[in-house]
Order: structure tokens, then sequence, then C-alpha cells
């Protein structure tokens, strides 16, 4: 007995001993702004040593022999020095991520946000805090991008003011929000749309002739995508608890203690000022539901969609979460008494702002970064070359998925925009396994696995600079190797877990969303 308990005891220390080793090489790496300069220094000389080279690959987008181009050409050098600006200011994270902190900084300043929770935790299981956080990352898939800058901090808020460790509760967040991307908790998010349009032009590529008359449903995967949101809430509910959070124990929270949440008890004053706020976020959101609703109404495309990546409403999320944390933050800063002029609102939003600094200085070179890496071709010749690669080994079936959920989270280390990605890869893919009978609908949820499962790791993320940020904010020698470290886990583990999931919708001949099939020509 002793010895069957000594077992796990040895296979967790060695499990530490691995992360706590990846911490430490990772944190001794430049800092994220310099590495990102770095990364773009390298990307300019393998650009330069490969641009004379031919490749037989084609690019799938183009319909020609994929070209490394020199950006180390002056042509290339002016350009992307006339550009710097223009790349920097269009950085779409930096925009959504500045706007957003605006109405966030004003509900943080005048107190709405600590009180809200402390409400909520009250009433909430301890226990039920990891699944529940998860679920809301998981759901902000919704909002598009706001779960990065709404849900991701709160939950370390959430996490420290129940007395657990701040960094568990950001881990557990990101997994809900980046590492459950493809997961939709009953709501088609705006990546269904996005994907299926990508697949459908695959689809045409094909020479097969059943694929003249074959239409991809938007919602192709979403039964599997929904099924996944329980896999990934429960994956992350035992490594938070049991992995993330012991691991943490002995990592000292060094934040200034005047800039933490805390559990006291609600005065009067707090709970008359959270009630008239909470109304005034309820009648905000009426009136925006009640405004959405008629088919002629603004807020919808000219066809009428309310839910389409084009509508005005889908693009005004992040001034939304601006508009809906700004008004009851000052609604309850009124009431509440922590605010007692407009002077009060315009320091909280500077506060919040006064944080983002480093942030903007690492935002400025990843932008620089993803640029020249895009402008170099180096990621689609990779992602060209893996597929084809994939596509010689002539697997199994099961294998072949398999390879396209690795494959494709090998590119996603590189590649970090999901539309990119699979317009190299399911151009190549889709057409490619149509041939030998698979569905391009079984072929976009192998892709969506190994996309989601491996973005927590990523530096090149855009809003990975965001989560270092807010890691720091409670243990300031939080670097690159901490929140890799954190995430590791939850990418093998997804990684392994989820594809198995897969395998068995496959297998079992489980509708994967619909109009879907697993085969092709559907039986």
């Amino acid at each position: 007995m002793s010895a069957q308990q000594a077992a796990p005891a040895e296979k967790q220390s060695m499990l530490n001993r691995a992360l706590n080793a990846i911490e430490v090489v990772g944190n001794k790496l430049p800092d994220p702004a310099i590495l990102f300069a770095l990364l773009m220094v390298f990307v300019w000389v393998a650009s330069w040593l490969l641009s004379g080279v031919s490749f037989n690959e084609v690019d799938p987008r183009t319909g020609e022999s994929i070209q490394i181009a020199n950006l180390l050409a002056g042509s290339s050098l002016t350009e992307f020095t006339s550009r710097m600006v223009n790349t920097f200011v269009t950085f779409a994270p930096l925009g959504i991520v500045l706007v957003a902190m605006l109405g966030l900084g004003v509900s943080e300043h005048t107190g709405f946000i600590n009180a809200g929770l402390r409400s909520i935790l009250s009433v909430t299981p301890k226990m039920l805090l990891t699944p529940v956080l998860i679920a809301v990352g998981i759901l902000s898939h919704v909002a598009v991008d706001a779960g990065y800058v709404l849900v991701i901090p709160l939950g370390a808020v959430i996490f420290y003011a129940a007395g657990r460790h701040p960094l568990a509760g950001i881990a557990a967040a990101f997994a809900g929000v980046s590492g459950g991307f493809s997961a939709t908790f009953f709501i088609p998010s705006s990546l269904d749309p996005m994907l299926a349009a990508f697949t459908q032009e695959a689809v045409n590529l094909s020479a097969h002739p059943a694929a003249a008359d074959l239409v991809i449903n938007p919602l192709n995967n979403f039964y599997f995508t929904t099924a996944s949101t329980f896999l990934v809430i429960l994956v992350g509910w035992f490594l938070t608890d049991k992995v993330i959070e012991p691991r943490l124990k002995n990592t000292q929270v060094d934040a200034d203690a005047a800039d933490l949440p805390v559990m006291d008890e609600l005065s009067s004053r707090e709970k008359k000022g959270l009630m008239w706020a909470a109304f005034s976020m309820v009648a905000a959101f009426v009136l925006l539901v009640i405004s959405a609703l008629p088919e002629g109404s603004a807020w919808r495309t000219d066809t009428g969609e309310l839910a389409d990546a084009a509508a005005p409403l889908m693009r005004s999320i992040v001034s939304l979460i601006f508009i809906f944390f700004l008004i009851p933050g000052v609604v309850y800063g009124y009431v509440a008494g922590t605010v007692r002029s407009h002077r009060d609102v315009v320091e909280g939003m500077s506060k919040a702002m006064s944080g983002m600094g480093y942030y903007i200085v690492m935002a400025f070179f990843c932008a620089q970064f993803i640029y020249a890496f895009g402008q170099s071709n180096l990621g689609a010749l990779m992602a060209i070359k893996g597929a084809n690669w994939l596509k010689e080994m002539a697997f199994p079936m099961g294998f072949t998925l398999i390879g396209i959920v690795l494959l494709t989270g090998f590119v996603n280390l590189m590649v970090g925009s999901a539309s990119a990605k699979w317009a190299l890869i399911g151009a190549i893919m889709v057409p490619m396994l149509m041939e030998l009978g698979v569905s391009p609908d079984l072929t976009q949820a192998a892709y969506r696995v190994g996309d989601s499962s491996t973005n927590i790791i990523t530096p090149l993320l855009p809003y990975f600079p965001l989560i270092v940020v807010f890691c720091q904010k409670y243990v300031k020698s939080s670097g690159i190797g901490t929140l890799i470290s954190l995430m590791l886990p939850f990418t093998v583990t997804l990684l392994v877990c989820w594809t198995a999931f897969l395998l068995l919708f496959w297998g079992f001949d489980i509708p994967l969303g619909v109009g879907a099939s697993h085969s092709f020509p559907a039986k």
C-alpha cells in the first residue's frame, strides 16, 4: 500500500521539477519586448537566406509556387519602416485591450468590481469556483476576444478574494478563454462561420465530382464543440485544483496589498451602490436588446443578420464592454460615495492606462514581428511542408486525424491567426482527405482541436504578453517561462484527451454538427 502511494508522489515530484525547469529557462529569456525584437531579426536573416531557394510547394492562396520574401531587400526595409506606425496602431489587440480597460478601470477604481465579486463569492461554493470560471471563459467567445481582457484578469481577482492563488485563477481562466477556444457553450461563436467559409473554399478546390454539390454548414462542428465544453471544464478543473494550485503554494504574492481585493463584508452603502449599479447594467442591456430586436435595426447587417461577424453589434463588442462597465462603475461610485466628481472617473481611467505601459511596449514589438513574419511567407512554407509530409506518409485514418491535430498544434506555435492557419492547412488537407473518403467537417474538427490546445503556450498569441502582465500584477517576477509552465499541463492533457474525444466521435459515427458527416461522399 505504501509503495502504491509513493509512486504517485514521485510522479508528481518529477512533474513539478520539469515545470519548474521550464519556468526557470523561460524566465531567463530576454524581456518579452526584446525577445520579439530578436525574433524579428531572426526572421529577417532567415528570409534573406531562403529568398533565393526554389520550393516546389504551391501556395493554395495564389496557386503559385511559394516564395520566401527577402525582408532585408531595400524595398522591403523601406516598406517596413514606412508602415511601422500603422502596423502598431492597427495591431488589433492593442485597441481592444486599451478601450476595454478604460471602462474596467473605472469599475475597479470606484470599487464596483470588488464589491460585485465579494457579493458573488459570498454565495458561491469555493469548490465550484474553478469550473464556473472556466465555463465563463468558454462562454466569453460569443463576445469575440473579450475574454482576454475581461475574464482572465477577473479570474485572478476571484481566486485571490477567495483565499486562493491568483495565478491559478489566471491559468484556469486562460484555459477556458484560449485553451477552449473551439468549445462552444450551446451558443455558436464567431469562429464557426469563419472556419466554415474557408472550408467551403477548400472544398471548391477538390476535383471530386461530388464536391460541386457539397455545401458546408457554419454549424458543421456544433455538436462536437458543445460536447467539448464539458471535456475542457473537467480537464481544466482537475489540473487547476490538483496540479497547478498545489505547485503554486510556495509562490509568494508580492504585489502591493493596497491594490489587491479583500473579502470584507459589504457595508450598507456598498450594498446600496451595488444594487443601483446592477440596475443600471440591466437597464442598459434591456435597451440594447430592444434596439437590436427589430429586423431593420441599425445593429444588424443589410440582410438582417445580428450574429454575423460583419454586423455592427458584433463589431461593437469591445465598445459595449467599455460602456457596460463604465455606467455601473460610475453609478456605484456616486451611490457608495467612492466618487465625488467627474475627476474621480477620469482618475480611474488614467490609473488603468498607467498600468498598461509595459503592455504597450510589448505590443509594439509584437506587432512588428508578426507583420514581418507574415510578409516573409516562412509560416506558410512550414505549414504547407507539414501538410504535404502528412499526405506522403499515408497513415491509417485514425493516425491521420491525430497527425492533423499535431500539425495544427505545431503551426500554431508560429502562426497566431486561426483563419490564416486554416487558410493554409485546410486548402491542402481538405481536398486531400476528401479523396481518401474523409469529410471536410471531420478534417475541420481535427484542426480545431490542435489549434485550441496549443493557443495557451505560444508567445506568438497576440494576447500572450497581456497575460504575462496580468501575472506580474500579483507575482512581480513572472515572465514568459512562468506562464508557459502554468499552461503546459493544460496543453498536453487537452491534446491527448480532446484528440481521443474526436476519435470517439469518429469511431462511433456520432454527428459532429448540423448537416455534417464523417465520410465523403456522405453515406
